[in-house]
């Protein structure tokens, strides 16, 4: 009986990965649009493009897919695939780590879109975020594995992530500090956008901690291909 359940367990796996895979990359599309500016969004939801649209899309406003592997950059425009944490594995055991950057171009603007993953409260967390070539945030996507409802898990609603568009990777001398998720952001209106922090959401605060050290850790990484762009 065993045998059979497993065969059976093996043989629906098999079946179903082409479906699972697919779907992974519309997922993928649809995330890295989001984090452009191109979505649905309402007044106050956070909304993809649909399925039908992503591919098509995804095409018109990503220009360009790199990897950047230590100081070697390539193009690749399957980049977007690549496991985030898969490569966060190699780097801890030594293999020089590829970063996926996308280009993208909407209204007449260029967006650097970075794929990063953390670690929230409870489980996984991650992120798309888009920067022009000063490190300014220009829109971001915030999802999650398992936080709780309610609090850690608005890391994915719009009255989050809207609040760091415009947002400095850099401070003021131009040295990558990120951005803090602080329960005492000084700035309620968000009017400061070179104070490298956003407001906290209440009742969630190491997932917000997990959320900026993310954000430190993971976008730190780009500084280097950054500073080629003033070259």
């Amino acid at each position: 009986m065993v045998i059979v359940v497993g065969s059976l367990l093996a043989f629906i796996a098999s079946s179903l990965k082409p479906t699972i895979d697919e779907n992974k990359r519309l997922e993928k599309q649809q995330n890295i649009l989001y984090a452009m500016g191109v979505n649905e969004n309402d007044e106050s939801s956070a909304t993809f493009v649909s399925t039908d649209k992503a591919p098509e899309l995804f095409k018109q406003y990503v220009t360009k897919q790199l990897v950047i592997q230590g100081e070697k950059i390539s193009e690749d425009d399957q980049a977007y695939l690549i496991d985030v944490k898969k490569q966060q594995s190699n780097a801890k055991a030594g293999i020089e780590r590829k970063l996926p950057l996308l280009i993208g171009q909407k209204d007449g603007k260029t967006f650097y879109i970075a794929p990063i993953r953390g670690k929230g409260l409870w489980d996984a967390v991650w992120a798309f975020v888009s920067m022009d070539e000063n490190m300014v945030v220009q829109g971001a996507y915030f999802d999650h594995q398992g936080e709780t409802a309610g609090l850690g898990a608005n890391i994915k609603e719009r009255f989050f992530m809207d609040d760091f568009i415009g947002e400095n990777l850099l401070n003021t001398s131009g040295n990558f500090v990120g951005i803090n998720i602080s329960k005492s952001n000084a700035d309620p209106l968000k009017k400061d956008k070179n104070d490298n922090e956003v407001d906290a959401i209440a009742g969630a605060t190491i997932t917000g901690d997990g959320v900026a050290a993310m954000i430190k850790s993971e976008l730190r990484l780009y500084m280097p291909y950054f500073k080629t762009l003033k070259q």
